[in-house]
């Protein structure tokens, strides 16, 4: 959380529960609580942008201007591009589970570390 590593999104809230020594603990949104250095530093208020992901491009070009790409479906790929592509007309995914272009699982499977 030192030198605005942590908490840069809009909207990110961060609770205060408690200071001792020379650290703090933070709760964060999604329920984990952090220890901090005291000497770290935080804005309160609300930023001035937070519609910002709300505002409508209106076409694909103006992404594009942005630098997003578009995202193409690994079902529409052939099978040497993704796992879920190939087969004939709309054919299913073909696996127990989908998985990443790299076939590592994805949906549901907890990919975060145990322990942290």
């Amino acid at each position: 959380m030192c030198l605005s590593t942590g908490g840069r999104r809009i909207q990110m809230l961060a609770k205060l529960i408690a200071k001792e020594g020379k650290s703090a603990t933070l709760k964060l949104p999604s329920g984990e609580v952090r220890l901090i250095s005291k000497n770290c530093s935080a804005t309160v208020g609300q930023v001035g942008n937070v519609g910002v992901n709300q505002k409508n491009l209106g076409r694909a070009g103006s992404k594009r201007w942005l630098g997003k790409r578009r995202v193409v479906r690994g079902v529409v790929m052939n099978p040497v591009d993704h796992p879920h592509g190939g087969g004939e007309g709309r054919a299913p995914i073909g696996r127990k589970k989908p998985t990443t272009p790299w076939g590592y699982p994805a949906l549901g499977e907890k990919s975060r570390k145990r322990n942290k």
